[in-house]
């Protein structure tokens, strides 16, 4: 079964509007694990505007599954991941006011500082991920050279297809996955996977090994209940077996 990674930028996002503390980001973490949830993932920006950079420290003395950090390997960003040392690192090409990720790494154009960023994070333990487009084979092939252990799958166009009926779609997203694993590979997925969807998805795609979802499980949660609706990806996701 995939793993569940559960982005609690959200949260922050809710926090920060106020200031202060409410909601407690290190106590629903707590929580999200409580409940089952099995990662915990977070994508601070260069202006902190969601999570902040203390947010990771605090986190990492916490967090007992796994933390993900998500981001551009700027040197503040690297500085970051090299001091608290997470469990994974997804590296993302956001630029400084991307509102959300909006796309893959051309790969083969940043292959060296991809290698050497890689290099960098791999000697010091951390898992690393590239976030990556999947209609471009040469792209998933160049990723495997640069020493990254996963790829994750960026889904938008998934959940867009999808919603309008289009199921075919995820046959893109099938071989990108299967050449991922052939050349090595371990295989995430994110963005804009929902309960809508994330049943279909794992379904077709058995080399999946973590999703990573945010935006659509807080919002579902306003609905559900937080606890409700981690079970219910849990069950989602446990259902392609």
């Amino acid at each position: 079964m995939a793993v569940l990674s559960v982005n609690v930028n959200k949260i922050a996002t809710l926090r920060n509007s106020r200031g202060g503390d409410v909601p407690n980001l290190v106590q629903v973490a707590k929580d999200i694990e409580a409940f089952g949830g099995q990662g915990i993932t977070i994508h601070p920006r260069p202006d902190e505007r969601h999570i902040r950079y203390q947010d990771a420290f605090d986190l990492k003395e916490t967090v007992t599954t796994e933390l993900n950090i998500e981001g551009n390997p700027i040197p503040k960003f690297k500085k970051l991941v090299l001091d608290t040392l997470p469990a994974q690192v997804t590296l993302v090409p956001d630029g400084d006011d991307n509102i959300t990720s909006d796309a893959g790494w051309d790969t083969i154009t940043h292959q060296s500082f991809l290698k050497d960023v890689i290099t960098e994070f791999k000697e010091a333990g951390i898992r690393t991920s590239i976030f990556i487009d999947t209609g471009n084979p040469n792209l998933i092939e160049a990723a495997a050279t640069t020493g990254a252990d996963r790829v994750e799958l960026y889904t938008e166009k998934f959940a867009l297809e999808y919603g309008k009926g289009n199921k075919g779609v995820i046959t893109e997203y099938a071989e990108a996955a299967k050449l991922a694993n052939q050349l090595g590979m371990g295989v995430n997925a994110g963005h804009d996977l929902s309960l809508k969807n994330i049943n279909f998805f794992a379904k077709n795609i058995p080399e999946l090994a973590e999703v990573s979802i945010g935006h659509a499980l807080i919002s579902e949660a306003l609905y559900y209940g937080l606890q409700n609706v981690v079970n219910m990806y849990l069950y989602k996701l446990q259902d392609v077996l």
